[in-house]
């Protein structure tokens, strides 16, 4: 019988099947077919021939073959066991691995002679520290790594207990009864419960009358000069997160660099005035670090709160900022004479009796005096933030019309 060969698939559909009939590779279309694609009928001699034919056959098929295998595959507990010592075998391969001891890093910032410096309870300052100790010091303050060791200060004056203070008729602290049930009370809740653990403790003697302390009427510029103080006075504990205690000196030199009444004897004469000098030392490069004017103007809303609570929580914060003063002029004394500052003294004793006048002169004044004051305060801020704003936009337009009126080609002659 005579051998036909076919070359393709259509051609062979007119010739009929026999053991005759040999079909030729389509792929490599050299060689005789022996085998067909499950998937395209295609007929190839070899698997080089199988693999190159039709990727998207091949792909598929394998990966049909490899999901069903997966499927009937049930892990038991030999394959778990197994799988568990392969990653105990690599995990202490990891750690007996040799590290370069450049790389490593201790997280010690202090040597240990240091350490048992501190420990000691010995005096110790920066000047003890190494060239590499401050280094890693300097760094770990740049860094704010520092900032997250400090708790953030809550204002007594924003919290609960400030609403509800109340003094006496002649200005001092009110003494609660203490029942025989409150002694045995646990010292955590009758710190939660206390008053003066939130709030500054008042006066501790009677407030004399303000006719006392002089003949003639009180200034009316006073409410303004008491704007100007209580700034200076929020200003300084936001600064120091509330422990002016830690440095009574350092805290009121900041006071006095604030205050135009306190550090220079000035006499604002309008809430505009007051505001504005407090804005630009706070502005200033000496404390910009602070917040600026935003941080300014968070202040103003520091005021308004204070005097919302009307006059016992003004007498309290001016009682101490007293207590600021005189711990000032205390550690003042305890210095040595060649570091102690003619000009600081001098400013101590006068701003300790300003404080003390106004002190006596905002206790004798009504609760509605605080509340109108509170209003001016919050009408300056308004006004000064949109002051601010429409400065930003027009610099804004400014800096756009001097980009687009700017010449970018010019003709060279």
């Amino acid at each position: 019988m005579e051998e036909k060969i076919v070359t393709s698939e259509k051609t062979s559909t007119s010739f009929p099947a026999s053991s005759a009939t040999r079909l030729i590779c389509r792929v490599c279309q050299k060689q005789f077919s022996n085998y067909t694609c499950p998937r395209c009928n295609s007929r190839y001699c070899s698997l080089e021939c199988y693999k190159s034919h039709s990727l998207r056959c091949t792909e598929s098929f394998m990966r049909e073959n490899v999901v069903e295998q997966l499927g009937q595959m049930q892990p038991n507990d030999e394959a778990k066991q197994k799988m568990i010592d392969i990653l105990k075998r690599v995990h202490s391969e990891e750690e007996n691995e040799p590290v370069d001891e450049d790389d490593v890093d201790d997280g010690t910032t202090l040597s240990e002679e240091t350490i048992q410096k501190i420990l000691s309870g010995n005096q110790f300052s920066l000047d003890d520290l190494s060239a590499e100790e401050m280094k890693k010091f300097q760094s770990t303050i740049a860094s704010g790594e520092l900032s997250k060791l400090i708790e953030p200060w809550e204002p007594w004056w924003l919290k609960p207990s400030a609403r509800k203070i109340s003094l006496s008729s002649v200005g001092t602290q009110l003494v609660q009864p203490v029942h025989q049930k409150d002694i045995t009370m646990p010292a955590q809740h009758s710190m939660e419960s206390g008053h003066s653990s939130d709030v500054p403790a008042g006066p501790e003697t009677p407030i004399p009358p303000i006719c006392k302390l002089t003949s003639t009427h009180p200034s009316p510029l006073l409410s303004v000069h008491l704007v100007d103080v209580v700034y200076s006075y929020c200003f300084t504990l936001r600064l120091y997160n509330g422990d002016w205690h830690s440095d009574a000196l350092g805290a009121a030199m900041v006071l006095l660099s604030l205050s135009n009444v306190l550090g220079e004897g000035g006499q604002p004469e309008s809430v505009s005035d007051a505001l504005s000098y407090c804005l630009e030392q706070t502005c200033s490069p000496a404390y910009r670090h602070a917040g600026g004017l935003r941080f300014g103007l968070g202040l103003l809303e520091d005021i308004t709160c204070l005097l919302n609570l009307g006059g016992p929580a003004v007498v309290c914060l001016l009682c101490d900022l007293q207590r600021l003063i005189q711990a000032a002029e205390e550690q003042l004394n305890l210095e040595k004479p060649r570091k102690v500052k003619s000009d600081i003294k001098s400013k101590l004793k006068p701003a300790t009796r300003k404080v003390y006048f106004l002190m006596c002169w905002v206790h004798e004044k009504s609760g509605e005096a605080w509340s109108s004051l509170a209003a001016i305060i919050d009408l300056e801020k308004k006004s000064i933030d949109a002051t601010n704003q429409g400065e930003s936009r027009k610099a804004m337009q400014v800096s756009s019309k001097e980009s687009k009126g700017k010449i970018l080609i010019e003709e060279v002659q």
